[in-house]
């Protein structure tokens, strides 16, 4: 089995859409049975919290799923995640010093918007302080950059 897991900062916004995006997309492949993903924020503010109501309405809109309560990253995650995809380089940076503490090199990390083909920049931004259009946007650059992780990992894993 192969995971995934999408790190934002607080697990509310842009990491449990990525999450439901991609869950879509390896089950519109039929691959559920191969590869599985999570979420997790690199800050402990919204613990057990569910996702926010705007990447809630995003994903009803664009009739996905989701089942996801905030949880933060720690070091066991290295051990337990294929792939470790960062929304932005700040919380790339915070895995990173997780990451200095001893863990396993079985994992590949990195930047979502690495797999988007036409990035402005390499963050995927924050909408939580911003309107209902922020997590539309999000939605796009995960579902365009989600396409392309997915064929990375069929390519490496020949799926």
């Amino acid at each position: 089995m192969i995971h995934v897991l999408f790190v934002c900062l607080g697990n509310i916004c842009r990491s449990p859409l990525a999450e439901a995006v991609f869950n879509h997309l390896v089950q519109q492949e039929g691959l559920e049975e191969k590869i599985v993903c999570d979420s997790a924020g690199t800050s402990d503010y919204h613990l057990d919290a569910p996702p926010d109501q705007r990447t809630l309405d995003v994903v009803e809109q664009k009739k996905l799923r989701i089942d996801h309560v905030g949880r933060q990253f720690t070091s066991k995650d290295f051990e337990h995640f294929d792939y470790i995809i960062a929304m932005d380089e700040s919380n790339l940076a915070n895995i990173r010093r997780l990451e200095k503490t001893g863990c396993s090199t079985s994992y590949q990390l990195f930047l979502m918007r690495e797999f988007d083909n036409s990035p402005d920049d390499l963050n995927v931004p924050d909408p939580y302080w911003g309107g209902d259009r922020g997590f539309l946007d999000v939605h796009d650059i995960v579902s365009r950059s989600g396409k392309n992780l997915l064929n990375h990992i069929r390519k490496e894993h020949q799926l």
